[in-house]
């Protein structure tokens, strides 16, 4: 009887949350074109929190998030849920691999808030996107992306692609490095509950995480970094390590 019971909460949490997506498609494919950029960017924090909070996810940030661009984050990947976490705490444009523009509903606020999307298999397209982070930089934005070009366990970061990291050489731009991890509330351990890899679908991915135990996203934010002369490469293999530093640092168990 506790099993049904469990599953029955889990079922209404799950269509809580597809509702909170669909009202966030309404919102911005109805309701943004008529709304200044803060405004929008209020809305967008405001529906990133309450998502987590629809899911038990209890936000822990550690650090200084940015407040303006021109500057370009760099994160470790684990979950669908990263963009989420890193919106409720600042507003970023975001580098994401193309499959997730053509997901339904999520690929339509992607789009709506800026996400550049790139084909990760095509050299082309990569150069094109890099050059479109280059002038969004040299406006002024703040742009995130996820340099491993997929997602993990979490339970290390995963090598570095650095053509990305050539966007800021260009713009002449700093560069910060922020480690995400997940973990269980309770214990205060390592929790695969949110990873997205393999075979898992977003609405499987969600069930899971409606199932689990609370989680608790740790986002950690390190200083920013000047090129100092350093190729992309070295630069990126450099900012790799600050990732994995920060997210082995006691403050982010």
């Amino acid at each position: 009887m506790l099993h049904v019971d469990a599953r029955v909460r889990a079922s209404w949490k799950l269509a809580c949350v597809l509702l909170h997506l669909v009202r966030g498609w309404c919102s911005v494919v109805l309701l943004f074109p008529r709304l200044t950029i803060p405004k929008k960017q209020e809305r967008i924090r405001a529906w990133a929190i309450a998502l987590l909070g629809l899911l038990a996810i209890k936000l822990v940030v550690i650090g200084k998030p940015p407040t303006r661009g021109p500057l370009l984050l760099m994160c470790n990947h684990i979950s669908w849920l990263d963009i989420y976490v890193i919106y409720a705490v600042c507003h970023c444009r975001f580098v994401a691999k193309a499959e997730v523009g053509r997901w339904p509903l999520i690929g339509t606020l992607a789009a709506a808030v800026g996400t550049l999307f790139i084909e990760r298999e095509s050299r082309r397209d990569v150069l094109r996107v890099v050059e479109q982070m280059a002038d969004s930089l040299r406006g002024g934005d703040l742009i995130a992306v996820f340099p491993e070009g997929t997602s993990s366990d979490g339970v290390r970061v995963l090598p570095f692609h650095a053509n990305l990291v050539q966007a800021a050489i260009a713009a002449n731009a700093l560069v910060q490095p922020v480690a995400l991890r997940f973990s269980d509330v309770a214990s205060a351990t390592h929790s695969l509950t949110a990873c997205y890899i393999n075979t898992d679908t977003l609405i499987g991915s969600i069930w899971r995480i409606l199932n689990a135990p609370p989680l608790r996203a740790t986002l950690i934010f390190g200083e920013q970094q000047s090129t100092q002369e350093r190729g992309r490469r070295a630069w990126s293999a450099d900012l790799r390590l600050a990732v994995e530093t920060l997210r082995q640092s006691p403050t982010g168990s």
